[in-house]
């Protein structure tokens, strides 16, 4: 599938405004400067709607591309202001440190918390150790959850101490979010945090991988697309 077909500009410069965009703390007016400074003429509305339209394809792309993990998962979600309101982002990674999925909720119930725990086992098997806090609704989910088998008993845990390594992971988005323009609604705050969690899940693996090369936004973006 060519997702770029039909656009007036190249897709490497989309692809550069982008992941230029969802790597580092910068604003839409910020992504049309540095691609003056070489020779492109954008308005940021676009590059608005690249973010927008890009960040769940990509999400879909890197899913495909998603290697084995460990099978020991930590589970936690942080909040994320869209319009003066909190939402929530539900995350999970291995024991390594690596993304396994990600998803933006509106409330932070047991409806969302059962809803992402059941993608997540259904998407990557049964882990031999799965690590929340203790909030009653995610509780509750992980208890649904081993009454329809799709967890064991024995592997569920709650631990802060073992917890805060997903709680250190949340500081990138947190971080990320500094200079760029506050979300407007849940629908491009979603896709927009696909962006950022899918660079974010890259260049963690790379750095785990210890490559030479470096790690490149543009690069790895570049490599997910079918030719």
């Amino acid at each position: 599938m060519n997702y770029f077909k039909g656009r007036h500009f190249q897709q490497d410069i989309i692809i550069v405004a982008v992941g230029y965009y969802f790597r580092f703390s910068l604003s839409y007016r910020d992504i049309v400067e540095l691609l003056r400074d070489r020779g492109v003429s954008v308005q940021h509305t676009t590059v608005m709607r690249w973010v927008h339209h890009y960040g769940p394809i990509f999400k879909a792309l890197w899913r495909q591309h998603q290697t084995s993990h460990t099978k020991s998962w930590r589970i936690d979600e942080t909040y994320i202001n869209v319009k003066g309101h909190w939402t929530y982002l539900y995350r999970a990674i291995d024991s390594n440190g690596l993304t396994l999925d990600f998803e933006l909720r509106k409330h932070r119930d047991y409806a969302a918390a059962y809803h992402f725990l059941k993608r997540l086992l259904t998407t990557n098997g049964r882990p031999d150790r799965l690590v929340t806090d203790q909030y009653r609704a995610t509780l509750k989910a992980v208890k649904h959850l081993m009454k329809q088998d799709y967890l064991s008993k024995s592997a569920h845990q709650c631990s802060k101490y073992r917890n805060n390594l997903i709680e250190q992971d949340h500081r990138f988005i947190k971080r990320h979010r500094v200079r760029s323009a506050s979300f407007q609604n849940i629908r491009t705050a979603s896709a927009t945090l696909s962006g950022i969690e899918v660079i974010h899940a890259l260049r963690k693996k790379t750095r785990r991988e210890l490559s030479l090369i470096g790690f490149s936004a543009v690069g790895e973006l570049k490599a997910m697309v079918p030719a």
